[in-house]
């Protein structure tokens, strides 16, 4: 696997101080037209690597993804602060790029999930070469039918919350969903389908919790504007110092 950058906790600040943290600051303009469709005043919570919330359920554990089987390995361990043998996270800041404190990701911090699991949910993956919106490119037209490739994995979506406008990569799916085909790709502000956790439309790291300046660091309430948009369209700062390429595996 190669990736953009895999900086040592030196040069990951040297980094983030050279793109410069303006994107995440309050914005008085309106948000980017993305050439897709917005979500608004959809519920987001937050879930971080490594973390294990409910044991008992399959979608509990953040130690792998629905596209990575060692999701913690391959980021490079807790996306937080261990204690004892607990991923538990902490407050993000900008003059840390919202990265974390107690280890150097190898992967972008900056990452989230929406509820439509490409490879491993049967409905999303036969209707995935149909409701996905960029699966014509001639990059997905070759594996569309390949259950190993996904064609939402590492694709940029924008999150606006608070006047704050700041950039994720998708990383794994849910929360509560797997084939919500009309929430995440629909063009009408449809609602989740998602019954869970407030109705949440979407996880995001502690890195965008941060970013966007949530009022809790892993609650139900903050609330997010979101959409799509392409790689050529996302401006330089702290969620471009690592960028995701990693493979399904």
């Amino acid at each position: 696997m190669t990736r953009a950058l895999r900086p040592t906790a030196a040069t990951t600040l040297v980094v983030v101080a050279a793109v410069g943290l303006s994107a995440c600051a309050p914005l008085a303009a309106p948000r980017p037209d993305t050439g897709y469709p917005w979500h608004t005043d959809v519920v987001a919570t937050t879930f971080w690597v490594g973390e294990v919330f409910d044991p008992n359920t399959s979608d509990g554990n953040q130690r792998i993804s629905t596209y990575d089987s060692d999701w913690l390995g391959s980021y490079g361990g807790c996306d937080g602060i261990v204690v004892g043998d607990d991923c538990r996270t902490e407050p993000r800041t900008p003059g840390s790029g919202y990265f974390p404190t107690a280890m150097t990701p190898r992967e972008n911090p900056f990452y989230l999930d929406l509820p439509f699991d490409d490879v491993n949910d049967d409905t999303a993956f036969a209707t995935r070469g149909e409701v996905i919106p960029w699966a014509s490119e001639p990059a997905y037209t070759a594996v569309v039918d390949e259950r190993s490739a996904s064609l939402m994995k590492n694709r940029w979506v924008v999150l606006r919350a608070a006047g704050r406008i700041c950039y994720g990569q998708i990383e794994d799916a849910g929360p509560g969903e797997y084939h919500d085909a009309a929430y995440v790709f629909g063009s009408d502000d449809q609602r989740p389908a998602n019954a869970r956790y407030n109705g949440a439309g979407l996880d995001v790291s502690p890195a965008l919790n941060g970013c966007l300046g949530f009022s809790d660091l892993n609650g139900q309430d903050d609330r997010v504007d979101w959409s799509f948009v392409d790689e050529e369209n996302v401006p330089s700062g702290p969620w471009t110092t690592i960028v995701t390429d990693s493979p399904v595996r």
